[in-house]
């Protein structure tokens, strides 16, 4: 079956939800600072990997090519995304210099969902920028580009974000049902194994697709938070962990006859962080890519204090778009007030016993089969 045909079918099903547009004080561009870190963070793997891996011998990046062409997939409202393009286009520019070769125009793609706030990202592009830029809507879990028509890719923070819920998680009366629950937490097995294999089937579907629009030897860089191998309980992620208690701030509001149960037990949400293993063994299974990088990051802000408000903060800038569309905007406030408080109530827990979670960076190279 052509996977080309496939993976543009699924268009139709896949779900979307975007981080809070606009600038205002609950936004995504406002409330992204971790994000930022991660990509900071990232910058040396970028310079590595440009230095040391992209093979400007080879006949895809030779001189008879005028353009050099980026995508960043998942870029959402910026700033961030544009941080992490200055990164690669000041390190391939290194590369071409120190080559002796003429440095080639930089074309950049921002890819992010259609209802992705793209407004936003273009008012606020660097004026300076040395690259043309473009935006390109749709899932990344599709193909997006013509065959052999990039030279980077790159995406951060994103990979953990499923094409959708797996199905068996919201059938009542299913092995893997989450009743009560708006994410796993690794004591349901059967809820973490169906999560697992919906993230199986989006990554393969991602990596599929960027194998036929990258050409032979061009880099893919990708972070994403992931989770040791072996960890007994995923709920001492950090991010599942905000997650857990996210959906207790939902079942107090229950309580308090603010929603009603059927609602948060018909709420999940689309997110998985792999294992290091996990992540090898799928890639192994693609055949597309070498991996020159796999490993992990250190966050410059893993150090720093819990701040429950800029936490807050931030998660609802990320999930409020799906949460109002579940149980309705009136509730936002009163719910993220909660969430606030349930938060610095858990921060000794947090600090202490959480945390277990790990910053990925992997450097993937895409062979020339």
């Amino acid at each position: 079956m052509d996977t080309t045909m496939v993976t543009l079918s699924q268009q139709e099903t896949l779900e979307a939800h975007p981080m809070n547009g606009g600038d205002g004080i609950n936004s995504y561009s406002q409330n992204s600072c971790y994000e930022k870190g991660i990509i900071e963070a990232a910058k040396v793997v970028i310079i590595e990997a440009v230095t040391e891996k992209l093979g400007l011998n080879n006949p895809s990046f030779d001189s008879s090519c005028n353009s050099f062409r980026i995508a960043d997939f998942g870029c959402s409202t910026g700033p961030n995304t544009f941080l992490a393009v200055q990164n690669i286009v000041e390190a391939v520019e290194q590369k071409y210099e120190k080559s002796a070769r003429k440095t080639p125009e930089f074309q950049v793609f921002f890819n992010d969902h259609v209802n992705n706030d793209f407004n936003i990202l273009f008012r606020t592009l660097p004026p300076a920028r040395k690259y043309f830029a473009a935006g390109v809507p749709g899932s990344f879990y599709s193909r997006m580009f013509p065959k052999a028509s990039l030279h980077f890719v790159h995406s951060s923070y994103a990979l953990h974000w499923l094409s959708k819920v797996p199905k068996e998680i919201k059938v009542e009366g299913s092995p893997a049902w989450n009743k009560g629950r708006i994410h796993y937490t690794g004591v349901e097995k059967d809820v973490l194994k169906a999560y697992f294999g919906q993230f199986q089937k989006d990554f393969d579907i991602f990596l599929k697709a960027r194998a036929q629009e990258l050409v032979a030897g061009g880099l893919m860089v990708i972070q994403l938070i992931g989770q040791p191998t072996g960890e007994a309980l995923c709920s001492r992620n950090g991010p599942v962990f905000l997650h857990v208690v996210l959906g207790e701030s939902l079942m107090d509001m229950v309580k308090m006859g603010v929603i009603s149960e059927d609602k948060v037990d018909s709420f999940n949400l689309p997110q998985y962080y792999p294992s290091m293993e996990q992540l090898e063994m799928l890639i192994e299974m693609d055949n597309s890519f070498t991996v020159e990088r796999i490993g992990t990051l250190n966050h410059p802000m893993r150090n720093m204090p819990f701040d429950a408000k800029m936490t807050s903060t931030e998660i609802r800038a990320i999930l409020e778009g799906m949460l109002k569309e579940h149980f309705g905007g009136e509730i936002m406030d009163e719910l993220f007030e909660l969430y606030t408080k349930k938060l610095a109530d858990s921060y000794l827990v947090f600090e202490k016993e959480i945390r277990t979670d790990f910053d990925f960076c992997l450097v993937l190279k895409r062979k020339n089969n």
